[in-house]
């Protein structure tokens, strides 16, 4: 499938519309359909009307009810998949304001209760000493202050006891030397004190460890119901329950390769020795 931007909001409207068409061609009527699979009929008015999208398995259950051709259920299976996805752009970002984009992530950091973080190139904004979200933010072609304090801000939620993360960081990520030496070495001091915390766990994977799959980006997952990946231009949000479960089976991949506690903290205190020399 060819990625465009455009189609990620308009194939939500098509979903709703494809699907409300589809029941009225086989002359149903919504509380049939709504008992038929186990929903509210409220819930299916909103799914007919584009209010609220549908997650794949309720798809499913309506074109199952409707008895749809196999063709036919590929295709608004592949259409329910692309109207799960939303793409967030940079350039829009930097027009709203960068700061919203900090409210945003912070409100997906209030609901989740198990956060995952894989981070192949850089270290994230949670992990980050002022100097380093500074430096890392220096490309924005707009104020960057109020998004430098929410970012900082956004922290505090590392001492949340309900909540538990793991930040997966490659040697790379950790060395990549976004602001001077001295402070790169109080960054990864940043990173060692932090792994102390009992419901933070971080995880480092040393250039030279034998992982079959490549890095190919930065991504997040939030308990088991939303991942976000980012690339250069912005980011995807996936809801869609397969792409979160393959998401979650490379992240396990990249966990097990990854070193913890006292030995991540020794490689680290090594890295930050480095830099200080």
């Amino acid at each position: 499938m060819t990625f465009d931007p455009a189609q990620l909001g308009q194939s939500k409207a098509d979903l709703a519309e494809t699907l409300r068409t589809m029941r009225k061609r086989a002359s149903r009527t919504q509380v049939w359909l709504a008992r038929r699979c186990n929903m509210s009929q409220t819930k299916l008015s909103n799914i007919e009307t584009g209010r609220i999208t549908p997650g794949l398995v309720d798809v499913e259950l309506i074109l199952r009810a409707l008895d749809a051709p196999p063709e036919l259920v590929a295709e608004v299976a592949s259409l329910a998949r692309l109207a799960n996805t939303e793409w967030q752009g940079k350039r829009a970002s930097w027009r709203r304001g960068l700061e919203k984009r900090q409210t945003e992530l912070a409100g997906l950091e209030a609901e989740a209760t198990t956060l995952r973080y894989f981070l192949p190139a850089m270290v994230t904004g949670l992990l980050a000493t002022p100097e380093y979200v500074r430096a890392s933010l220096g490309h924005s072609p707009v104020d960057i202050s109020k998004t430098v304090a929410k970012k900082l801000e956004r922290q505090s939620v590392l001492y949340d006891d309900a909540k538990r993360f793991t930040f997966l960081l490659t040697e790379q990520a950790v060395r990549w030397a976004v602001v001077p030496s001295a402070a790169m070495a109080v960054q990864i001091d940043r990173l060692v004190s932090l792994s102390h915390l009992p419901n933070v766990h971080i995880g480092v994977i040393p250039l030279g460890a034998t992982v079959e799959r490549g890095p190919m980006n930065t991504f997040t997952v939030y308990d088991q119901r939303l991942a976000t990946v980012e690339n250069f231009t912005g980011r995807l949000v996936l809801q869609d329950a397969r792409d979160i479960a393959e998401h979650l089976e490379v992240f396990g991949l990249y966990e097990r390769h990854a070193l913890f506690g006292e030995e991540a903290r020794a490689l680290l205190g090594e890295w930050a020795a480095a830099y200080r020399s």
